[in-house]
């Protein structure tokens, strides 16, 4: 048995009552109107003369000079390397202190723009200077609604392309160097 489709609506949508514009709307739209411009229309490939019976046959000729090559493709942007998560022996030396932490940062008090300007220059100096792992600390913040805005920045810093070529990875720091109000960040070596 076949349905018939009767739609709810035979114009295609429901029925809406426009308002009238007021004089203020009036007179808005009249200037805006004066001060449009039409666009240009796209210029359409120029048109073919029509071929009729008492039309000249068309001559294909042979181009002398062969085609130019094609440019050669350009070089791709190599790929910013990922983030790595430091090994769990590393993290272990350091937090222990086997295994030295060449630098600190530290960015209490510090507004969002000063402490990002203050990131990427020590991050740049400590790669620069081939250091291996470094501190940032960025406190814990105060309690409230608006706690610890680097602390929740700063990784998402780290994890921009700006920093990945400074940044192999990081991890929240153990205790004794300031817990969740730090970071041990692993530097990038530079290339020789």
């Amino acid at each position: 048995m076949k349905r018939s489709f009767h739609p709810a609506f035979p114009n295609g949508g429901p029925s809406r009552r426009r308002r009238a514009l007021s004089e203020e709307e009036r007179a808005l739209w009249d200037s805006v109107a004066r001060q449009v411009k039409p666009l240009k229309k796209p210029r359409s490939p120029k048109a073919q003369p029509a071929l009729g019976p008492e039309a000249a046959p068309v001559r294909h000729t042979v181009a002398s000079k062969p085609a130019p090559a094609a440019p050669a493709p350009r070089a791709a942007k190599p790929a910013i390397p990922p983030l790595v998560p430091l090994g769990r022996r590393e993290r272990a030396k350091l937090s222990r202190g086997r295994m030295e932490i060449q630098a600190r940062l530290d960015l209490h008090g510090m507004t969002q723009t000063r402490a990002h300007r203050a990131l990427s220059g020590f991050l740049q100096r400590a790669h620069h200077e081939g250091l291996g792992f470094v501190l940032v600390i960025t406190g814990k913040g105060r309690t409230g609604a608006e706690s610890g805005v680097l602390r929740r920045q700063v990784p998402h810093w780290l994890s921009l392309p700006e920093f990945r070529a400074l940044v192999v990875g990081f991890e929240e720091a153990h205790i004794g160097h300031g817990g969740e109000g730090a970071l041990y960040v692993r530097i990038r070596r530079a290339k020789a």
